[in-house]
């Protein structure tokens, strides 16, 4: 029999397992229930896959994200592993002989989200599988108080009643005393073995830094510190002006997030992972999979909702266990901005009964009806045919989606294709007596090559602009010239797509939920809270912060943290009032503003900001209108 070493490098090449896996593995081999609380970069992953490699039988595994499924899937399969998972939208046929083979084709992993494991079809399926495991992937969902909780989790423990003997392991990289908690009693996992992997991560230095003008800092760091970046932002706007802005200054840079195409996603992160471009600016879709491990800086340029998403993404630096920072760039503006975006358009009970009653009645679907329904969704529309707003609208969908009642699935593919099928004389003959159709078409020949060769993705609004004409008139134009037979033009009306998993129940539907979105919205806002009082807070270690927050005790500064390098109570007083003098003698030849100070002085920025705040508080200098600092 192989050994749980061998099994690493026979598929993993690796010689050796990471802090706690070998431990787990030994805990699930041992048929005890288990609990693997280790940071992002930890490989949880494996501490479930090599035990099912290495008893008989199939492990049933849970996640929450149809991505994070088939991106496993297809990393299991590259090393000649069998796996399947079972997204949403699939036929019944197809469901039924996917099953069949987890039966009976010695397929070793099912992943399926806690949704489809309430099925008729599929639990009656799972009985008649031989199950040496049950993997829950992102436990932490279990939990109202979780990052990111989903009712629907609290129905995985199902499985323990089809399959009462067989181990269960819970496997999250973020969660509180409370969470852990939660997770054990809601999985009913029996005298679980519990490991902790510690979160520090000494080679990986917290700064917090304040700033006026961010696009000026982060230039700043970039020339600093050398190496791969990421720069996480968190709308798609900002991704692009931030990713245009870097490029413009030198910096090789591209930007991810949800609406890219998945071939650009796969381009991009291509030519990132072999330093093609240095820079990737990106969204939180950014994130499953990132593995790159020499990732040098991780630089927040806004505010994330949560400390759990900070630490995860924050945690992508310095994989290699060589020196790297995590900056967090904070302005006054933030604090706003954080509570517009997360706490102000979080929807209410009654935004959620009429955002799903608009959905049944924008698909007509009727009372008792629609369960397991699809249908293509273009979400701009639904909100204007009803005069709701975007945010809240967005926030209720997905909350809906967490609870079970519907799939909200985006596709975000709003560019058509069009092939022209004629020649080029023909279509300038045809032209010549139809010439209110000339300017549009010229626009797109001029801006598509290939177009008579290929069926090519065009951008609708973009042609719009070009033409000075209506998006309307643009698919007015090609629909009419398919009809004449010149071309073929496949026009892309939705931008996600949605299915009911419940029949219509109105407010029975949303009042069996109602507990749960109160519930989030109070966890949220005390999320959003903890993140500006850890980016607020100049008195503690941003390391020992983040530590205690995840319940780690004893914690000690660990010596590299903006906080660290500004403690005055490690710097002497000879240092500082040699520091003073020097921003004295500076200022004694010209108002300077800090930009000017910290260029010109050879201090760490945050000990000279400090410094001069407190020269400020005591008279000893001031600022004027134009924010220099001179001496009083």
């Amino acid at each position: 029999m192989n050994t749980p070493l061998q099994i690493l490098q026979q598929y993993w090449k690796h010689d050796r397992f990471n802090p706690k896996q070998e431990e787990i593995i030994s805990s699930l081999l041992d048929g005890n229930d288990t609990f693997a609380l280790l940071p992002t970069g930890g490989g949880k992953s494996i501490c479930f896959q090599i035990p099912a490699l290495l008893k008989e039988g199939i492990c049933i595994v849970i996640s929450p994200l149809i991505a994070l499924m088939q991106d496993q899937v297809q990393n299991l399969k590259s090393r000649n592993i069998k796996a399947i998972a079972l997204p949403s939208g699939i036929k019944y046929a197809e469901l039924d002989a996917l099953l069949d083979n987890c039966i009976y084709g010695n397929y070793k992993f099912l992943y399926l989200s806690p949704e489809r494991l309430q099925q008729d079809i599929v639990q009656d399926r799972i009985k008649q599988m031989k199950v040496n495991c049950i993997a829950v992937d992102e436990a932490h969902c279990i939990s109202q108080w979780g990052n990111d909780f989903r009712p629907s989790y609290k129905k995985i423990r199902i499985l323990r009643n089809l399959h009462p003997a067989v181990p269960v392991i819970a496997l999250t990289a973020s969660a509180t005393p409370q969470v852990v908690q939660d997770i054990v009693s809601e999985l009913d996992l029996f005298q679980p073995n519990i490991f902790r992997q510690t979160f520090y991560r000494a080679n990986l230095a917290y700064h917090v830094k304040h700033t006026v003008d961010k696009n000026y800092e982060l230039i700043k760091i970039l020339k600093t510190y050398p190496g791969s970046s990421i720069v996480y932002v968190r709308n798609r706007k900002a991704s692009i002006d931030i990713s245009d802005f870097l490029n413009a200054n030198g910096y090789s840079s591209s930007y991810y997030h949800g609406g890219v195409s998945s071939e650009d996603k796969t381009t991009r992160f291509k030519k990132w992972l072999e330093e093609d471009i240095r820079v990737m600016v990106a969204t939180n879709a950014f994130g499953m999979g990132i593995d790159k491990p020499n990732v040098r800086t991780v630089i927040h340029y806004t505010l994330p909702e949560s400390i759990e998403s900070y630490f995860q993404e924050a945690g992508r630096a310095g994989r290699d266990r060589k020196p790297s920072l995590a900056f967090l760039l904070k302005n006054k503006t933030d604090d706003r901005r954080l509570y517009d975006q997360f706490i102000k358009v979080l929807p209410n009970v009654d935004d959620i009964k009429v955002v799903y009653k608009k959905l049944c009645n924008y698909f007509q679907i009727s009372y008792g009806e629609g369960e397991q329904s699809t249908f293509n969704f273009d979400f701009n529309t639904f909100c204007k045919t009803y005069e709701l707003n975007h945010l809240i609208t967005y926030n209720a969908l997905q909350f809906l989606d967490r609870c079970g009642v519907i799939r909200f699935i985006q596709r975000f593919t709003k560019k058509s294709n069009l092939l022209i099928t004629t020649t080029g004389n023909q279509l300038l003959k045809y032209l010549e007596t139809n010439t209110e159709y000339e300017l549009i078409v010229k626009a797109i020949l001029r801006t598509y090559g290939g177009i008579f060769d290929e069926e090519t993705d065009i951008n609708i609004p973009l042609i719009a602009s070009r033409t000075n004409t209506s998006e309307k008139n643009i698919i007015s134009t090609l629909q009419k010239l398919q009809i004449a037979e010149l071309l073929t033009f496949n026009y892309q009306v939705s931008d996600s797509e949605l299915i009911f998993l419940v029949p219509r129940e109105d407010e029975r539907t949303i009042n069996r939920i109602k507990h749960h979105l109160i519930a989030q919205n109070s966890s949220k806002a005390n999320k959003v809270k903890a993140i500006l009082n850890f980016a607020n807070d100049t008195n503690s270690c941003k390391s020992s912060a983040l530590l205690s927050y995840f319940g780690e005790k004893d914690t000690q500064d660990c010596g590299i943290c903006s906080f660290c390098i500004t403690n005055q109570k490690n710097i002497s007083t000879t240092d500082i009032e040699k520091i003073k003098n020097d921003i004295i003698k500076l200022l004694k030849v010209q108002k300077l503003s800090s930009r000017a100070l910290i260029d010109k002085l050879t201090y760490p920025e945050e000990l000279t900001l400090s410094i001069l705040r407190e020269m400020n508080e005591k008279k000893m200098i001031t600022i004027d209108h134009y924010n220099n600092y001179q001496i009083v």
